[in-house]
């Protein structure tokens, strides 16, 4: 009896030890799928979209002629203040290039041609500087330059072929109608458009370019617009439109230039506007009677993917030039009370357009 108790145990031990056996494979075999989804999980946690959490730095002047009509070379031209500063390029711009330098993207109106090629238009102003030129601003920090304007076929396609060529060799990326720039900065991407708003075919790029941008799913859109009433100090029903349709249809920022004097700033569905920045480093008069000017900053921001809706934008308040007497082709900041004069001058214009923001450096 007590070798069939024993025998009876034996089977029940091996039994019990089977069942242990099989329920810890068991729990190993159903916790190893969960532990590599938790290990999935974890990976893809850790590589999240370069915008999730980031920001760019978007610096925009405005009309920059680094030539002189041929008509009107001379004294104090912008060529003879190349010749006198010995070809130092750096000069032009020394006196902004901090502002340049510490942004990720600053966006310039290129008025005019570098190139030695092509046949002057038979117009009243015509501008074609030497390629070597295009140094003023690859070596201050430009990025980018809008081409869409009254100037760069001055002196025909070859001339503006070749512009185009001299700034993409140099860093410089350049937008005009339908041929749309795409740049990334700090894993934001930035789709910039130009239009010609003077021209009525180039004006109906708008919603093509807009398609064409969009199609590269960029995460913020800025578009520069040449339009308006020279030396107008309001923007007319045109720009207005424009200006709201691109917004309406998804641009972030409109930038304006043309009439050669600085416009007010207008804040749209939590966008900004800014209707003319006027002349900047600007060739094409050798002493203007407003050398009044602007540089304008803004910092978008996305945070968890999202772009943030903030005023997170300054102005700089500028003169085309270092001295007063004449154009010397070198803008610069202004102080004290010239600084406070230009405030007041802007947001005045600003007043009259609606609620921006507008913040002061």
């Amino acid at each position: 009896m007590k070798k069939i108790l024993f025998i009876i145990m034996i089977i029940l031990f091996i039994i019990g030890m089977r069942h242990t056996v099989l329920k810890e494979y068991d729990h190993t075999d159903n916790s190893a799928p969960a532990s590599t989804e938790n290990n999935e999980n974890s990976a893809s946690d850790s590589v999240q979209p370069d915008l999730l959490n980031s920001s760019v730095k978007i610096t925009a002047v405005g009309d920059c002629t680094l030539a002189t009509d041929i008509n009107g070379a001379g004294a104090g031209s912008f060529v003879s203040e190349v010749l006198a500063q010995n070809d130092n390029y750096s000069y032009f711009l020394k006196n902004v290039r901090q502002y340049f330098e510490n942004d990720d993207l600053t966006i310039v109106n290129l008025e005019g041609t570098l190139s030695e090629n092509g046949t002057r238009a038979d117009k009243q102003f015509a501008f074609r500087g030497k390629p070597e030129y295009v140094k003023i601003l690859s070596d201050s920090s430009v990025e980018a330059a809008n081409l869409a304007n009254n100037h760069t076929h001055d002196y025909g396609s070859i001339a503006f072929s070749d512009t185009k060529l001299h700034l993409s060799d140099n860093g410089i990326a350049c937008f005009e109608g339908l041929d749309v720039a795409m740049l990334e900065k700090n894993g934001i991407k930035i789709g910039l458009i130009g239009i010609n708003a003077l021209n009525d075919t180039h004006r109906s790029y708008l919603d093509k370019a807009m398609e064409r941008a969009k199609a590269e799913n960029p995460d913020l859109i800025i578009v520069s617009f040449h339009w308006g009433i020279e030396k107008a100090s309001s923007p007319t029903d045109l720009q207005v439109s424009l200006a709201h349709k691109a917004i309406d249809n998804g641009a972030d920022l409109v930038i304006g230039h043309h009439p050669h004097v600085l416009q007010g700033i207008e804040k749209y569905k939590d966008k900004y506007i800014l209707y003319s920045l006027g002349n900047f480093c600007f060739g094409g008069n050798r002493n203007s009677s407003d050398k009044d000017t602007m540089i304008f900053k803004q910092e978008f921001t996305f945070r968890d993917g999202a772009l943030v809706i903030d005023d997170n934008i300054s102005i700089i308040p500028c003169s085309i030039s270092s001295v007063t007497s004449r154009n010397n082709y070198q803008p610069t900041p202004l102080t004290g009370a010239a600084r406070d004069r230009v405030i007041k001058k802007i947001t005045g214009y600003t007043e009259s357009l609606g609620n921006a923001v507008l913040n002061f450096e």
